[in-house]
């Protein structure tokens, strides 16, 4: 397949254009050259729909693909077993993509113990969040180790403690056995064998989650050039300003950004809030049936004090991060989630463009 490197910004000529297509259309070498020719059509202003039509590819499994190529690209990067390699060059996009939300290191010690058990894609959707939340911990909790297996195991071990129904408790034991890697993590997971003491855990509260549903929850935020009298000069310092979709965030030239965010009363409440925009699915005990869209977490940096039904922002190694806890946190706190905002649902977006639908 003729195509740039996928670090490349130039893209691909005309007959390098069809050398791609053609190459797709037939299903020619491996899912990593199927990624890799995507992005260079992508790189050539093709959108997602012009590819499927042209090469059969849905917009779904493309974006799968290429996701799945930059999860295979870094793991090669950190390395794998020679197996391992061997095995996802050829298939297992699928299951790499579940590996999108770990540290690179994370990927590919997941991505050996991955094959070594024989693990798919629907199993590792399940798995991957306790080996990611197994990674934010300052230390190992005791009897377990390093690495994908123990972190699994932990969790299946804190969801046996809390089973007082015989059966369930032993199928979670099962499974934690399956997976413990170090003697240490196997010892904790039998003890639960003999000690039928349960742990009832506390259920995460609800996040506070909302939607935008009217034009007038969209206020516009409007640079301000000061009090007359004013100057030319003064007029000419004022940025211009750019609205970013979906919340309308406004960028300026320089390091600065604003975001307008209705006046609740929970905003005017805040003493200092800041604003955090990410993606729903990495927000802690989200809904794993809830739609995946952009979320703006806004939080209040001055509320540092810690309590049982607040979701706070933390430092997990130099990197800011959202968490609940049932008992007091041990790492720093930096500000209290008091609000996390959904975009608004747009049917029809060149309705509010239309002069003629003004009131009466």
């Amino acid at each position: 397949m003729v195509m740039d490197s996928p670090g490349s910004s130039t893209s691909p000529d005309t007959d390098a254009v069809q050398d791609i297509l053609r190459s797709l259309r037939r299903k020619e070498g491996t899912w990593v050259d199927w990624a890799q020719g995507c992005q260079a059509l992508q790189k050539a202003r093709f959108t997602p729909q012009q590819i499927f039509e042209e090469t059969g590819f849905e917009p779904v499994h493309q974006n799968q693909i290429m996701v799945a190529e930059q999860v295979y690209q870094s793991i090669l990067k950190v390395g794998v077993a020679e197996a391992t390699q061997a095995h996802f060059t050829e298939r297992g996009s699928d299951a790499l993509y579940e590996l999108r939300v770990l540290s690179q290191g994370d990927r590919a010690t997941t991505a050996d113990f991955m094959l070594q058990h024989g693990l798919d894609s629907e199993e590792m959707r399940d798995l991957v969040k306790p080996i990611k939340e197994y990674a934010y911990r300052k230390e190992n909790p005791t009897g377990f180790g390093d690495g994908p297996g123990d972190a699994i195991a932990y969790h299946f071990w804190k969801l046996a403690r809390q089973k007082d129904d015989l059966q369930d408790r032993s199928r979670l034991i099962a499974q934690g056995l399956r997976f413990a890697t170090s003697p240490a993590a196997r010892q904790q997971i039998e003890k639960l064998l003999t000690d039928f003491a349960v742990f009832k855990s506390r259920p995460a509260p609800r996040l506070p989650l909302y939607r935008l549903e009217t034009e007038s929850d969209l206020p516009r935020l409007v640079p301000v050039v000061g009090q007359m009298p004013l100057t030319v000069d003064d007029l000419r310092a004022v940025p211009v300003v750019e609205a970013i979709e979906p919340f309308g965030m406004a960028s300026a030239t320089g390091a600065s950004a604003w975001i307008a965010v209705p006046g609740w009363q929970v905003i005017f409440r805040a003493e200092d809030p800041v604003g955090i925009l990410t993606e729903a699915r990495q927000l802690p005990n989200y809904p794993a049936d809830g739609p995946d869209e952009a979320v703006l977490v806004i939080v209040d940096r001055c509320d540092r004090t810690w309590d049982e039904e607040g979701y706070f922002l933390i430092a997990e190694a130099d990197q800011l991060a959202l968490t609940w806890s049932p008992t007091p946190l041990e790492a720093s706190i930096f500000g209290k989630v008091i609000l996390i905002l959904r975009p608004k649902r747009i049917l029809d977006e060149d309705y509010n463009r239309e002069l003629w639908q003004l009131d009466e």
